[in-house]
């Protein structure tokens, strides 16, 4: 299950990482840098954390299974959570209703939080045999 979320937080992974560069080709096209923190929010948290995880889920042995794919859900739907809200938060598209926004982008954050204290517990629990 181990090299399943592996691959599934490196797949993710590269798709926030052509959402990003996409948006940074738009914005050094138009010549705006509106979309400046949720594009570097899209690579970081999107792009670097989910890469990382996903690399570290391959490198080492976890020794509690369901744990890895709790973090792994935590992680990409906080991922897409926060980044979305920030859009929604920032750039307002659709009329959307602001308070709409607002919770969106908490939510999304705080569930990307809690991912980030879970990969924390993870790490504290790998297999001795696995590479230290």
């Amino acid at each position: 299950m181990q090299e399943k979320w592996s691959l599934r937080l490196i797949r993710v992974a590269a798709i926030f990482g052509l959402i990003g560069t996409v948006l940074g080709s738009h914005m050094a096209g138009a010549g705006s840098y509106a979309f400046r923190p949720i594009h570097a929010h899209i690579l970081l948290v999107g792009w670097l954390s989910l890469f990382a995880w996903g690399v570290f889920y391959r490198i080492y042995k976890v020794r509690a299974k369901k744990l890895v794919a709790f973090h792994g859900w935590t992680g990409i739907i906080g991922a897409v959570g926060l980044t979305t809200g920030m859009w929604l938060q920032f750039m307002k598209p659709f009329n959307i209703n602001e308070t709409f926004a607002l919770i969106f982008y908490i939510v999304g954050g705080t569930i990307l939080l809690v991912s980030f204290v879970l990969f924390v517990l993870v790490t504290f629990m790998i297999e001795k045999d696995s590479k230290q």
